[in-house]
């Protein structure tokens, strides 16, 4: 978006008490949309993994990939797809990655066999690293910093949560159809979404800078993701302490050497290195990683208590799940004067507060646990601590970081979710695994033992995050 439009779009708000018009409300709706489509796609392929296999006679190690290719080529090139959003244009780019997105999404669609299906979910994955940052910057730079702002992120947030609710319970209903209808029904949502930002966002303002681009940084930080999650993604299969698993995590490590050598000596680095010396930046994405890693965890877990201990449809399921969803809804658009009130460390805060409680209700199921006294209070604790930390961790990521580099703050925060969902994950998956004969049995002792993990690292960011408010609050009163 121009500068010129930027204030134009400014200037609808001249104070925080002001309503919006119906065209900032429609453009928001459009950006909001983009990360609808994201958190849709992935719950309803999701629960579509089973059927899948099965058609496409895929073996177990084989059919994961179908959600690991997602994880791997959207958490490899996040970091990427945030300086390029700054450097090429958000608008442009924004139109480029949901275009792409919806062409993956219709030949995973039509796809007669796996290796075509894991393929387009990891160009899903890659296109989705480039639509999040942009949209998300689109709005930090539409919407002047402070309440205005903070209300924007909370509707971006409660999009987000919505899509993936009513993608469980899609995907719940498409299954019993077809799984192929999982990748279908993005196709229109994404058409929608291009329409809209191409009538609704301004057009990027041309650059009077000569542009240059860091391909040696962009390479080797590139390749240093990739590197990362696909080495999480398979420790479990291949053990934590066996040379590939060790060789990868060599790897990550001297390729991030490097990718700091060259942006040292580059003159206009992909990324600057002091801008990763923003604490509350670091600080966003720290907490990001516990939240998704936390609950993408809690969700594996629950999912197999459910439909392989209990017996559930993946419908079933899916409307056990669609509580927590309602209420993120509900709860989300409020969290803007929440944040203006509290600030983003005490919503982080208080958000990590709910999660444990969340956790340590959920820890209490036993082999007839019933749902309304054990299940549900997990689910609406849940809907409670989701938009406040969420929510705060984006304000907190993105306050005071200049309008050019916005998508590039809006890649840090993202890398930290999907590489803190991955991570977290396969240490979950391991430790159910620890002690099981033939792997991860479903039985209540692998359940309770991934989830004393999830308990466990929630607990360290609560405390984590109790300290930084404090000390934020001692300074602030000095």
């Amino acid at each position: 978006m121009t500068t010129s439009q930027e204030t134009k779009a400014a200037a609808q708000l001249p104070d925080e008490t002001k309503g919006w018009g119906g065209r900032l409300w429609a453009t928001l709706i459009v950006l909001c949309s983009a990360m609808f489509l994201d958190a849709l796609d992935n719950a309803m392929v999701g629960i579509a993994v089973p059927p899948i296999q099965a058609e496409l006679g895929m073996t177990t190690s084989a059919v994961q990939w179908v959600v690991s290719a997602y994880v791997l080529g959207f958490g490899g090139f996040l970091l990427l797809g945030g300086r390029t959003a700054d450097l090429v244009g958000r608008r442009k780019l924004l139109l480029v990655a949901v275009s792409v997105f919806a062409i993956a999404s219709l030949v995973g669609g039509i796809a007669d066999n796996g290796v075509t299906v894991v393929v387009a979910r990891f160009v899903m994955g890659v296109s989705a690293a480039f639509s999040a940052p942009a949209g998300l910057a689109i709005i930090m730079t539409t919407f002047p910093e402070g309440a205005v702002r903070n209300r924007a992120v909370a509707i971006y947030t409660a999009c987000g949560a919505t899509g993936f609710s009513l993608g469980l319970v899609a995907g719940g209903l498409l299954t019993e159809i077809g799984w192929r209808w999982t990748f279908l029904l993005p196709v229109p949502i994404a058409l929608a979404v291009l329409v809209g930002v191409s009538i609704l966002v301004g057009k990027d303002a041309p650059s009077d800078a000569k542009r240059s681009y860091d391909i040696p940084g962009a390479f080797s930080i590139t390749t240093a993701m990739l590197l990362l999650v696909f080495t999480i993604v398979e420790a479990p299969a291949a053990g934590w302490t066996s040379g590939r698993t060790l060789g990868g995590f060599a790897g990550f490590v001297v390729l991030v050497i490097a990718f700091v050598l060259i942006e040292r000596k580059t003159a206009q680095p992909l990324i600057r290195l002091d801008f990763l010396r923003n604490p509350a930046l670091v600080g966003a994405a720290l907490v990001a990683a516990a939240i998704l890693g936390t609950y993408m965890s809690f969700q594996f877990i629950g999912s197999l208590y459910l439909q392989a201990s209990r017996g559930w449809s993946p419908l079933e399921m899916a409307l056990g799940f669609l509580p927590c969803g309602i209420l993120i809804a509900l709860i989300a658009p409020r969290a803007g004067g929440l944040i203006g009130k509290f600030g983003p460390k005490w919503m982080m805060f208080a958000g990590f507060l709910a999660y444990t409680l969340a956790y340590l209700s959920f820890l209490r199921i036993d082999a007839d646990s019933n749902y309304y006294t054990t299940i549900l209070p997990t689910m609406l604790l849940i809907g409670v601590a989701f938009p406040l930390s969420f929510t705060g961790a984006y304000v907190q990521a993105t306050s005071g970081v200049a309008d050019a580099e916005q998508g590039l703050a809006a890649g840090v925060l993202q890398t930290g979710y999907q590489v803190g969902a991955a991570l977290l994950l396969a240490i979950v998956t391991a430790t159910m695994a620890f002690g099981q004969d033939g792997g991860a049995a479903n039985t209540l002792e692998s359940y309770h033992n991934g989830m004393y993990v999830v308990t466990g690292f929630s607990v360290l960011t609560l405390v984590a995050t109790l300290v930084v408010a404090l000390r934020s609050r001692q300074k602030a009163t000095v």
